[in-house]
């Protein structure tokens, strides 16, 4: 595990070494820099980009293009109020150029209590659908009369809105995210020019990250969609400035006792690169364990995440070390660390704290985990999953036009369950399902140009996203199976959330052991014990719970969210249990380093002393690039923000601090069982109070 930072060490501190690192990034992000670009174009966004493999919503969508030369997407227009016909009769000319090509536009339906009417649009499904959809809601929106309100919804009104928050969703990610780091940064360092390094490094990653996985998109088949592409550069950001202060922190220790700065860096680099490469590959392992998750956008987002982690690690090990060693000293001004100089003796927050969880260590860690725990309890009472109409923190015109619908029609009829059949038992399928409860009526649709499959539109008493309207399609697929030889399927909106939600189910006991074997095998190989990497792996289970408990409180009494998306706690799990044990792997491998040298007790006291700072600040920086996603308009990508930045900080101020170290001290050398640190190595130990003031290390 160390072979690799060993080498690099020399390659990146070498006096020419380091020119020719920077050298080689520099003509890479210019070569392939174009190729960044592309990203959005191998973006999978048909049909089947979120759904589970393999489901049988997916397979009905699959069946369903045999259906279409050009394929259609209805959007639904819906006026209400007095006057409302008379604007529904002055639109619809105006409405039929906007109609795909050989297709007429059907008369307005008036609502059965005859306070609405609705009037279905079928558009073509081509890139410009936005753009017909904004001309749709302008003609709408147009000359109404007072009182009259004429609403765009359907799946095209939906599929706009959802493509208008995602166009401006990378931009926005990335601006805000660079900005709270620089700041971050800045408080950080206080230094008017370190702070650049670290974004200069990631800068280089993010190019990197999106020209491998553009590449691996394109050729490898690597699944890419546009939430997880967003998600990326959140990532690549939060953990290249996590590897960039870990780095920077030993290489200031470095340089106070060596006077060549290209050595100071080798060292630095040979002692904290272990570290940074077991953090990078249990986070890259871990999320690319969502390999084996049915739901695409998972699988996507895990496979990516682990692109985006492997080049955050390459340029902070690489890039970062060039960059620092050709700037000098000097970088760090107006605190330069100078060669010799007596580094500062006084106590700091951090061997206050070790001191104090020292002198109660079983006290202290029944405390905190007392306090995790009973914030995890609240895990246990979450409202899971959001219909189609709570997935926005501000309603669009979509959302506003179903809830119209559902009011004064059957609510399923802006987007009824899609039947998929041979065509000569069609007639035996739609008596099959005519009967079933929760059918509204059912309506013959398209056959194909060869004749051998037909569709069926069934239109559901309930909403398409309710609970009730769910438990009508698990019906009507027990009933078409009772149809010999139709080959019948079921799919539509409505059927693809039931199939996403009980994949997500399935994805959670299938993803969630093989992420706790790979982190567990990271760390005994890192370690070199057991007991210790299974205790770490507990107490970050916990903070995970507790963190999911926490912000399960603030999504229901703060941002006021009606329940829990299906996605959260698996992607919650993936990302906290991975990111989560980098604070314990830098502190323990800092530790374990210490302990060899002076002895358990004093190890323990003197890696939290010695790391205190920069974990606390990588933890910080790491929240609060996540916490960018709580100010999205998608309640998805708030919720992952808020869970992940609660979940980091817990783990940052309580768990780290205070936790895994009680354990450590109270259990003494047993922690270490059964490797050679349980038996022996290292001075033996002294009095622990005594080690934490006697030997406070430079403030990070």
């Amino acid at each position: 595990m160390t072979t690799l930072p060993k080498r690099l060490a020399g390659a990146s501190g070498g006096s020419r070494g380091k020119w020719f690192v920077l050298l080689a990034w520099l003509i890479l992000a210019v070569a392939l820099g174009p190729l960044a670009g592309k990203l959005g174009e191998v973006e999978e966004t048909g049909p089947n980009a979120f759904l589970p493999r393999g489901a049988e919503s997916a397979k009905a969508n699959t069946e369903l293009e045999k259906f279409r030369t050009d394929a259609l997407m209805p959007a639904v227009v819906v006026y209400t109020g007095e006057g409302a016909a008379a604007k529904a009769g002055a639109d619809r000319p105006r409405l039929a150029p906007l109609v795909a090509e050989g297709e007429q536009l059907p008369p307005a339906v008036r609502s059965d209590d005859g306070k609405a009417l609705m009037i279905v649009v079928p558009l073509p499904y081509e890139d410009e659908i936005t753009d017909r959809i904004d001309e749709l809601r302008d003609i709408a929106g147009a000359n109404a009369p007072p009182g009259v309100r004429a609403e765009v919804g359907g799946p095209a009104g939906s599929l706009a809105d959802s493509v208008a928050v995602f166009d401006t969703l990378d931009s926005t990610l990335m601006i805000a995210t660079g900005l709270v780091v620089a700041v971050l940064l800045l408080i950080t360092y206080r230094s008017p020019l370190l702070w650049l390094f670290p974004l200069l490094s990631v800068g280089f990653a993010a190019v990197l990250t999106q020209v491998g996985t553009y590449l691996l998109a394109k050729y490898g088949h690597l699944p890419v969609d546009p939430q997880s592409a967003g998600i990326l550069m959140v990532l690549v950001f939060g953990v290249g400035t996590d590897y960039a202060l870990l780095l920077i922190a030993r290489y200031r220790e470095e340089l106070h006792r060596q006077e060549d700065r290209h050595e100071a860096m080798k060292t630095a680099l040979r002692r904290s690169g272990p570290a940074i490469l077991a953090s990078a590959g249990t986070v890259a392992v871990g999320l690319a364990a969502l390999a084996f998750a049915d739901i695409n956008s998972s699988r996507s987002m895990g496979l990516v995440g682990a692109v985006g982690v492997v080049c955050a690690f390459l340029a902070m090990i690489t890039v970062l070390p060039a960059l620092l060693v050709i700037a000098g000293r000097w970088v760090f001004w107006p605190f330069v660390p100078r060669f010799g100089a007596t580094v500062r003796k006084e106590a700091t927050v951090w061997s206050r704290i070790g001191a104090l969880v020292a002198r109660r260590p079983r006290w202290s860690w029944l405390m905190s985990a007392g306090v995790t725990g009973v914030l995890a309890l609240s895990a246990f009472g979450i409202d899971m999953g959001l219909r189609q109409s709570e997935m926005f923190q501000e309603k669009p015109e979509s959302v506003v036009a179903q809830e119209l619908i559902s009011a004064h029609y059957p609510s399923g009829a802006s987007d009824p369950a899609e039947i998929v059949t041979r065509a000569d038992r069609a007639a035996d399928v739609s008596s099959a399902v005519r009967d079933v409860r929760g059918v509204a009526r059912v309506e013959d649709g398209d056959r194909t140009s060869d004749g051998r499959l037909a569709t069926l539109q069934v239109v559901l008493a309930d909403a398409p996203d309710s609970t009730a309207a769910k438990d009508t399609v698990d019906r009507l697929r027990d009933a078409v199976r009772t149809v010999d030889g139709a080959g019948a399927l079921v799919g539509g909106a409505t059927a693809q959330t039931l199939d996403t939600q009980r994949a997500a189910d399935r994805d959670l006991r299938t993803v969630i052991p093989v992420v706790l074997v790979v982190v567990l095998v990271v760390l005994i190989l890192l370690l070199r014990a057991l007991v210790a990497p299974l205790l770490l792996l507990a107490t970050v289970v916990l903070s995970y719970f507790a963190a999911l408990g926490a912000s399960n409180l603030l999504f229901e009494s703060v941002f006021g969210f009606a329940g829990v998306d299906w996605s959260i706690p698996l992607m919650g799990f993936v990302f906290l249990v991975a990111l989560g044990i980098d604070y314990n792997i830098f502190l323990m491998h800092r530790v374990r380093e210490e302990a060899l040298r002076i002895g358990h007790a004093r190890g323990v006291l003197e890696g939290l002393t010695s790391t205190g700072g920069v974990i606390t600040s990588a933890g910080v920086v790491l929240a609060a690039t996540f916490a960018v996603f709580a100010a999205l308009p998608l309640v998805t990508m708030a919720q992952m923000g808020v869970v992940v930045g609660i979940g980091v900080l817990l783990d940052t101020f309580l768990v780290r601090t205070v936790l895994v170290p009680a354990l450590a001290l109270d259990l003494g050398r047993r922690f270490w069982w059964p490797g050679r640190l349980s038996v022996g190595g290292g001075d033996p130990d002294r009095t622990v109070n005594e080690s934490a003031e006697e030997r406070a290390p430079e403030r990070v």
